[in-house]
């Protein structure tokens, strides 16, 4: 076939660019204010690849609290500030209840799954995980005793350390990880297991981003063309799928339909009840995105703020003194922390609390789109359009929180030294698309950092001065920057 003139491209080019000016002059009036796009490129060349939050952030300073940027071809509204997030997330909650689509990942998803996944199949999905969740308990121990028993394993396997400096990413996520592969497979895997390591090391990678990944999330169809690094998170998340399915086929041949012993038991249960039901969500398919979800949130996020708070604690070794006070009055040395503990320890559960704040380890969440077409704050924003919420503006947010850059525990405690909640506190999200594994997430947060610093003092190779805490920033996340810790006995 021959190549097309070089006139009629042009001219197709002419058209296509003529045809999304008209597009966009049709809703400039209803949107929210933003940035003039480019023609093909969008609001690209305005961002900084490197932090691309950062750059959204300097617009708003702009263009308001809400304000709309192309990122390519693809229109977003953003949202800033506590107040906005709050009104969009809690107050419209269904309006803003739809999950767009991120390409470097949902192109592995399909939207199946339960975070990627939209309409009745969502609901269903996001019902069933919730229920499981909540009673999970079938098996021979209940979620905190799990947990309760990993700790134990992860403060033997630090004593191993022999109190010399090491760097904590790998232990913490195995330790972190064994507790969601409990609740989702059934079992935990020794910290020198090789499938395990293996399993661990594709998670980390898959987290990792680069400004290629993100030229993927805007330019999908001509990245995916393009070789690079940017194919590498999607040959990770299919080798976990592959982990996956091997062991739901283990399940498969031990499955006792009247006794399930983990969410895949109990999802498998719920296909073989619902095969006669054309159409169901309850298959293969989501079963296997649904597991990947649970299993990628449950280890990497507690993974990151644990070692993001055991680096705020060689910054503020004064703060590591308190906790240590408090677990011996409270626990002693002499058993393991337990759930219960928790409402005697206000000072713990407010540097818990400030560690997720200041962290603040998801800026952006993962986005929304709006379901319908939705009046917000005198704008009209259409359906289908992708929603940022920027969680990060709502944690540093200077109205509703003083002196936010700053590490203070104290935010959250009352008069009296009682814990005290703040509203402007979002780690887990809000609204219809509040993380599923919240609960598991917090006790898992509390159990782990309470039996580390009952067990050992941490300290640092360099003076408390020396110490960063500044995050190393991707398009989705933040983690702490690389470093080196010794535990001591207590």
């Amino acid at each position: 076939m021959e190549s097309l003139p070089v006139w009629l491209l042009f001219l197709l080019v002419c058209c296509v660019l003529l045809t999304l000016g008209w597009k966009g002059a049709a809703t400039k009036g209803l949107l929210p204010p933003g940035p003039t796009p480019l023609p093909l490129l969008g609001n690209f060349l305005q961002l900084d690849r490197k932090n691309v939050i950062k750059s959204l952030m300097k617009m708003s300073e702009e263009y308001g609290p809400v304000f709309t940027v192309y990122l390519g071809f693809r229109r977003v509204v953003v949202l800033c500030s506590y107040k906005v997030v709050k009104e969009a997330l809690v107050e419209q909650a269904e309006e803003f209840s739809g999950r767009a689509q991120l390409p470097a990942f949902s192109k592995d998803f399909k939207e199946h799954g339960v975070v990627f996944s939209n309409g009745d199949r969502w609901k269903h999905l996001r019902r069933f995980s919730l229920h499981t969740l909540r009673n999970f308990g079938m098996g021979k121990r209940s979620v905190e005793e799990q947990i309760r028993t990993e700790a134990q394993f992860l403060v033997q396997e630090l004593c191993k350390t022999e109190e010399r400096p090491f760097d904590p990413v790998f232990i913490i996520s195995r330790a972190v990880s064994n507790v969601i592969c409990s609740v989702v497979f059934g079992d935990r895997f020794e910290y020198d297991d090789e499938k395990f390591l293996v399993l661990n090391r594709l998670i980390t990678e898959r987290v990792a981003s680069s400004p290629m990944a993100q030229l993927y999330n805007m330019f999908p169809e001509i990245m995916e063309k393009i070789p690079g690094p940017h194919h590498r998170g999607s040959k990770c998340s299919q080798e976990i799928i592959s982990f996956i399915l091997e062991r739901i086929e283990m399940r498969k041949a031990l499955l006792d339909p009247c006794m399930p012993q983990n969410y895949i038991d109990c999802f498998l249960v719920k296909m073989e009840q619902e095969k006669q039901n054309p159409g169901t969500e309850f298959c293969l398919e989501n079963l296997v995105m649904t597991t990947f979800n649970l299993f990628f949130a449950g280890t990497e996020t507690i993974s990151t703020t644990l070692r993001y708070g055991f680096l705020i604690m060689l910054k503020h070794p004064h703060i590591q003194d308190k906790i240590h006070k408090e677990i011996d009055r409270v626990i002693g040395r002499d058993r393991a922390p337990a759930g219960e503990d928790r409402s005697k320890m206000p000072y713990m559960e407010a540097v818990l609390h400030e560690i997720q704040r200041f962290s603040d380890i998801l800026p952006m969440s993962l986005p929304h789109a709006v379901t319908r077409n939705t009046h917000f704050r005198g704008y009209v924003i259409p359906k289908g359009t992708y929603v940022y919420p920027l969680l990060t503006t709502v944690h540093f947010d200077p109205e509703q929180h003083s002196n936010p850059y700053e590490f203070d525990p104290g935010r959250f405690l009352d008069a009296r030294g009682c814990f005290q909640k703040a509203d402007a506190f979002m780690p887990f999200s809000a609204g219809k698309r509040v993380c599923l594994g919240e609960g598991l997430a917090r006790m898992e947060l509390f159990l782990f950092f309470t039996a580390i610093l009952q067990a050992f003092t941490l300290t640092s190779p360099l003076p408390s001065e020396q110490i960063s805490l500044e995050p190393i920033v991707s398009d989705l996340g933040k983690v702490p920057p690389l470093y080196q810790l010794s535990m001591l006995h207590r």
